[in-house]
């Protein structure tokens, strides 16, 4: 390739990619996302935290899939496990995710339902679980949880709480 046009799309890509960088930097809202995607993709599991019959929180340590662009994450489970009829009777659901190297955090509130559909369970499905589900796919069902809000906590990214309460900045994806 001839060396002014290989000079030419080096200089195109690293201005789209100075132009991006500017774009998240400037917008707070863009920012918080980019810390949030962050430390879920490098996060080694979550803590999926719903409501039993008596009210009271049960947390459990999940392996979740990727988020997807809207921030829906979905999750593989026991069709007979408490956690399907905590969910089935009360969906509010917390997640909670901690940085890989311990200086953030991510907590997505929303609304969980179950789902057993077929070709979204061949989907969201896990090879290295085979041992786990032995009735695969008919006892396997999925966790979806579509986030109302997230909070972000961010030292690599200098996303903090208020210094006087420590609240953590919200993201709300509700269009109301």
């Amino acid at each position: 390739m001839n060396k002014r046009i290989l000079f030419l799309l080096l200089a195109i890509s690293f201005n789209s990619q100075v132009m991006l960088s500017q774009s998240v930097q400037s917008d707070p809202d863009a920012r918080m996302l980019a810390a949030a995607r962050t430390i879920i993709d490098n996060a080694p599991s979550c803590a999926l935290i719903s409501l039993d019959e008596d009210g009271l929180s049960r947390v459990r340590a999940m392996d979740p899939f990727k988020p997807e662009d809207d921030f829906t994450i979905w999750f593989g489970t026991n069709s007979y496990s408490a956690k399907v009829q905590q969910i089935k009777s009360k969906p509010n659901v917390s997640l909670y995710y901690l940085d890989s190297d311990n200086t953030g955090y991510v907590i997505i509130q929303g609304k969980a339902e179950i789902v057993d559909d077929p070709e979204l369970k061949s989907k969201y499905w896990k090879e290295e679980w085979k041992d786990f589900y032995p009735d695969y796919p008919d006892a396997y069902s999925l966790i979806k949880v579509q986030p109302e809000w997230l909070e972000v906590i961010s030292e690599k990214d200098e996303i903090l709480g208020d210094p006087k309460t420590w609240k953590a900045p919200r993201y709300s994806f509700k269009t109301d």
